[in-house]
Formats: C-alpha cells, sequence, structure tokens
C-alpha cells in the first residue's frame, strides 16, 4: 500500500522513525502536497473552496493555477472580498496529518531535520527516534501585520533567559528562540494587511521568499524552511498606511486581484450563508426575496455613489449586517404587539440605517450630507431601481395604452388624503392603514397575481415607496415612521426621502 493510502487511524499506530521508514514514508514539500492535492481534487470533480461565491470563473481559478504552480500567493483587493476566508480554505488541500519529531519545536520531517533538537534527537535514538503526528488545522498560522509587529516577532531572537536557563553561551544556536515564521515550518503562513508590515519588516521577509532560509542575528543558522506564503493586502493601504515594498511584491510569484459580487443573486448568497439567524427568529419572522434584493442593492448603489470613497470599497459585511438588523427589527415589532409571527415590511429594511452607515467611507461631500442621509439616500435609490422589476415605470405610465395603473392612488392622495405607515404598527393597523389607499390592492392584484395575504400587503407597501421615489407621492419622516401624501403638498412641509437634492431631511 502507498504511504499516502494508510488510514489516519493507522498512521497513529506509527511511532518511530523505523516504523515511518518501513511504511515507504518519504519527504515533500508543503507546495508538492498541496498541488498533489489539488490534482486528486480536480481528477475527482471536488468543490474547492466552498462557500466562496462569485469567483466561480475569476478568484477561483487563479488561485488553483498558483497553487499548481506552487507559488507564493498576494490576494489583492477590498475589504470584504473574501480573501482571508481563500487562505483559511488552503488547510483542506493539505494532508489529514504529517509525521513530525516528537518535540520538535519547527515540525521538523523526521528524514530531514532542521533544529538542532531534531537533529541531536535523530543522531541519538535513529531508528528508535519518537514520531508525533501534526493536523492539518495544526500547520496554519496567521499573523496580522500591525506596526508593533518585529523581527523577532516574526522571524526570532536570542532568549538571555534560555540562555540562563540551559547555561549556554549566546554564541550557541539553542539560546535562539524562534518566531512565527520558523515555527510554521511545513505549513501555511498567512500575513493579513500586508502593506501595514513597516517596510524594515519586509526586507526581512526577502531571503525566506527566495532562498527559503532565515538569518538571526549573528548566528550562521540556514535553515532552508518549506512555507507556503500567503499574503493578503488592501489596495486603499497603499496610499493610507503604507506600501509593499518592490523587492518584495517582485519575491511574490501571484497577485490574485479580487473583487465584490457582480450579481444581486450572487451577493444574497454570500448574505444568507453568513449572516447569523438567531433562535427562534426564523420562525418568528417571514420574509421574501425582494426584500434581500433590496439590502444587496445598497451595496450596488453605494459602489456606483458619488458620496462613498470607491478606493475604501462597500464591504459584504454591510448587507449581512443589513440582514441581520433587518430581522430583528420585525422581530422587535412582533415582540412589542404580543404577535407569534410576523411578515417583514419596507420600512423595517429603513430602519437598517445604523448598519450602512457604519459600513461606508464618506468623501467630502457624502461628509457634508452627513452619514444618515447618505444611507437613507442609497435606500432611496435600491428602492427605485428594484421597484421597476415589479410595477410599470411610473414616468412612462402615462402613456401606456391601458391607462395609467397609479391614477386612482395618486388622485386619492391629490384630495388631501394621507396615511401614516408607523414602524412598529401591529398588523391590524398596518393592514388598515394600506387598505385606505384606494386602487393600491387593485395595483398589486394586476402586476403581481401570486402575491396573497402578507406578501400583497407587503406589495403594497412597496407600491408606495416607489411611487415616492419616482416622485409620484411624497415620503416624509415621522418620529415613528413615515407618511405618504400628495407630493404637492409634500414640497410645503418636510422633504422626500432619500431625495439627494434635500438638504433638511
Amino acid at each position: 500500500m502507498n504511504y499516502r493510502e494508510i488510514p489516519a487511524e493507522k498512521l497513529q499506530q506509527i511511532k518511530t522513525l523505523g516504523q515511518l521508514k518501513a511504511a515507504g514514508y518519504e519527504p515533500e514539500s508543503v507546495k508538492q502536497e498541496l498541488r498533489r492535492n489539488l490534482i486528486k481534487k480536480l481528477q475527482n470533480k471536488e468543490e474547492i473552496f466552498p462557500g466562496i461565491w462569485g469567483y466561480e470563473e475569476t478568484v477561483i481559478p487563479d488561485m488553483q493555477r498558483a497553487i499548481l504552480s506552487m507559488h507564493h500567493v498576494n490576494l489583492l483587493g477590498l475589504r470584504g472580498q473574501a480573501k482571508t476566508r481563500i487562505a483559511r480554505q488552503m488547510i483542506d488541500l493539505l494532508d489529514e496529518y504529517i509525521p513530525v519529531v516528537q518535540g520538535s519545536e519547527l515540525n521538523d520531517d523526521p528524514l530531514h531535520p532542521l533544529s538542532r533538537f531534531a537533529k541531536d534527537m535523530v543522531q541519538e535514538h535513529g531508528d528508535d527516534t519518537p514520531i508525533g503526528w501534526m493536523h492539518r488545522s495544526e500547520r496554519y498560522t496567521e499573523k496580522l501585520a500591525t506596526p508593533d509587529v518585529s523581527v523577532a516577532d516574526l522571524i526570532g531572537d536570542a532568549d538571555p533567559i534560555k540562555a540562563a536557563t540551559l547555561k549556554l553561551p549566546y554564541s550557541d544556536e539553542r539560546v535562539i528562540h524562534f518566531g512565527l515564521i520558523p515555527r510554521s515550518h511545513r505549513g501555511i503562513f498567512v500575513i493579513n494587511e500586508l502593506p501595514d508590515l513597516q517596510a524594515r519588516i519586509q526586507v526581512a521577509l526577502f531571503n525566506i521568499l527566495q532562498e527559503g532560509d532565515i538569518q538571526i542575528r549573528g548566528f550562521k543558522v540556514r535553515m532552508p524552511l518549506d512555507i507556503q506564503f500567503v499574503f493578503t493586502a488592501n489596495p486603499e493601504d497603499y496610499t493610507n498606511r503604507g506600501s509593499i515594498v518592490t523587492p518584495l511584491k517582485d519575491r511574490i510569484d501571484s497577485q490574485i486581484i479580487t473583487h465584490y459580487p457582480k450579481s444581486i443573486e450572487t451577493g444574497k448568497k454570500i448574505t444568507q450563508q453568513e449572516a447569523k439567524v438567531k433562535a427562534g427568529q426564523g420562525e418568528l419572522v417571514q420574509t421574501n426575496d425582494i426584500i434581500g434584493d433590496l439590502i444587496e442593492q445598497v451595496a450596488f448603489e453605494a459602489r456606483e455613489s458619488e458620496y462613498v470613497d470607491a478606493k475604501s470599497g462597500v464591504s459584504a459585511r454591510l448587507t449581512i449586517s443589513a440582514y441581520e438588523n433587518l430581522l430583528s427589527a420585525a422581530e422587535r415589532r412582533a415582540l412589542l404587539n404580543g404577535e407569534r409571527q410576523t411578515y417583514v415590511r419596507i420600512a423595517d429594511f429603513l430602519n437598517t440605517i445604523p448598519a450602512v452607515t457604519g459600513k461606508v467611507e464618506l468623501v467630502y461631500e457624502g461628509e457634508q450630507e452627513g452619514a444618515g442621509h447618505v444611507a437613507q439616500v442609497l435606500m432611496g435609490k435600491a428602492i427605485r431601481t428594484q421597484f421597476l422589476h415589479y410595477f410599470p415605470d411610473p414616468d412612462k405610465a402615462k402613456k401606456l395604452k391601458q391607462g395609467n395603473p397609479y391614477k386612482k392612488i395618486t388622485d386619492w392622495f391629490g384630495d388631501g388624503n394621507a396615511i401614516d405607515i408607523l414602524n412598529d404598527a401591529a398588523s391590524g393597523d398596518y393592514k388598515k392603514a394600506l387598505q385606505r389607499v384606494p386602487g393600491l390592492a387593485e395595483l398589486v392584484e394586476k402586476q403581481q397575481p401570486d402575491a396573497k395575504g402578507d406578501e400583497k400587503l407587503f406589495m403594497m407597501e412597496f407600491a408606495l415607496h416607489g411611487l415616492a421615489e419616482h416622485s409620484q407621492l411624497s415620503k416624509n419622516r415621522l418620529s415613528t415612521g413615515l407618511q405618504f401624501k400628495d407630493l404637492l403638498s409634500g414640497m410645503f412641509t418636510m422633504p422626500s426621502f432619500g431625495d439627494e437634492e434635500d438638504e433638511d431631511y
């Protein structure tokens, strides 16, 4: 039997170097190991990097090519683009267990020991050298680049306490305390936010990447480390906090550009996968696809907005947090009204503003408007865009052969009528308010005939918001909700929700 085919439980029975040799073990670099396991997964049509959506034709193939090429990798992209998650999932391409010299700090291969400890152990015990087994989860090391990171942290330094304890002179290499990188020998080492690493620290990585060895103080130590390096970097950091020094960038074999979801559907997959739905929320709050589309549309609108810094990006965490806030808003309303079940409303969507304001970096114009107002503008634009997927364009409604489907609604508001949609209104009050508007139920029945019950009420509220965003009605903020009224009368009271021209909202 090939050594690689031995089941994990039988591997655990191998306790000595002699038994390991008898099993046919041969050393293999971590890059060769990653390549071998990737080839096997590709041949077996297995999913690689599961749960990473939107990268099937871009980033994932690039990662696979880099691994097949046995390259060090830099994942370059804006915030919230799954860079760290991709790096962490590389663990799945490692063997489940590898043999190490028992007690070794550097995960020494029994047939190719690097450290003084492991060399002495093999020399002393020979085939009786004790062997341990290291799980792949222990072979992943991650370090966030921060200004206080030192060469000693990453590579190592002489340890005076160890020298005193072992009664050794500083000239003895056994007094070295190894840093994170040597301790990641035969594993994957990830440095997040590489540009934040000080330039002099980046220089210390040159030899490790190119020649695979390390240098510590005055010691003549040459250790051909076997490490798969993965770096992550944000282009925004290149100007704000630092940059990757050119010689280091030259030594990183593959630089892979990540990106945001290119479609609403992809964004929804990510949000649904990552959002933490609390115990009981799923049963208490009923949702629909439209509300998910609206949340994703906010992120798309933000990435195109003149108020938001495009270089900073808009993280997928915005939609995840907004979706969690949405469910909590509906849950809170149901709890206040003593209801055992509730259906999401557009009002719940508008109450996710706190999830948006902290997730976007504003340019000067956005700062002048204020984060809250910018969030309202983005939500208004999201409603305006998604509304056209379900109802006719109000701007062209007057030219329709079958007549303007919104006329009965706008005429009623034009007669001086108004309705209030309160955030925490009970289901009965919410229904009564919407049913007061003549023509609203008929509009939904005609345009969305499959919508019944609570979904129909949701579509009725959605129609009012859509008409307001298309300047057919005015939508004014109340302390506890919104008021819809005629556009002309609204001009003499408060500005329309989400209207970019309004300054006093």
